[in-house]
């Protein structure tokens, strides 16, 4: 299954499966895609996905900064996957000094050129989540979560991966049934 599925431009780089999935609110970006015809199932939200079904993979690709109910999407997948599952995601590094001049110096630039605009105002309303608020959901629901970086470090990065496994499905569980808060893990040094 993928989260934020757009335009579909990443199934073009899965392979052939039978049972590919999509959870995406905006019907209008996949539409007439030649790439429907490989979607079993289109969910407009995590929460339509029936409680039944189990994937061997959830990916999400640019998707996660964007979400205002982070932890209930990343606690919902994480029950959704089968014994062995792998929630793999990709996201900027956003709230880090590289990708802020990143953007700042590429769509900033232009965007202030074209439009005489500021195109951060726009990002504090596209990203909602930081890198490394991410990284506290997803450790937060998962007990393996390792991540590589497009950069030196996290905190000098442009891109991150991230590849959880074994989810904690009571916390998970605590969590959507609206418990009192699930303590994150102390948050680690940021290098």
């Amino acid at each position: 299954m993928e989260l934020g599925a757009g335009t579909l431009n990443q199934l073009a780089y899965e392979p052939m499966c039978e049972a590919y999935d999509i959870v995406e609110p905006f019907k209008a970006l996949y539409a007439g895609s030649p790439l429907l015809s490989r979607v079993r199932a289109v969910y407009a939200d995590i929460s339509d996905v029936e409680t039944s079904r189990r994937y061997d993979r959830i990916i999400s690709v640019a998707t996660l900064e964007h979400i205002c109910n982070l932890p209930e999407v990343v606690a919902r997948s994480a029950l959704l996957l089968s014994e062995n599952g792998v929630f793999q995601a990709s996201i900027p590094s956003e709230g880090t000094p590289l990708w802020t001049l990143g953007w700042k110096l590429t769509t900033g630039l232009e965007f202030r050129i074209k439009h005489g605009l500021d195109y951060g105002l726009l990002m504090k309303h596209e990203h909602v989540n930081t890198a490394w608020e991410i990284e506290d959901v997803l450790s937060g629901f998962f007990n393996t979560v390792t991540c590589k970086v497009f950069g030196l470090t996290k905190y000098w990065s442009l891109y991150r991966y991230y590849e959880c496994h074994d989810p904690d499905l009571a916390a998970c569980a605590h969590y959507l049934a609206g418990l009192p808060a699930v303590e994150l893990p102390a948050r680690k040094a940021r290098a």
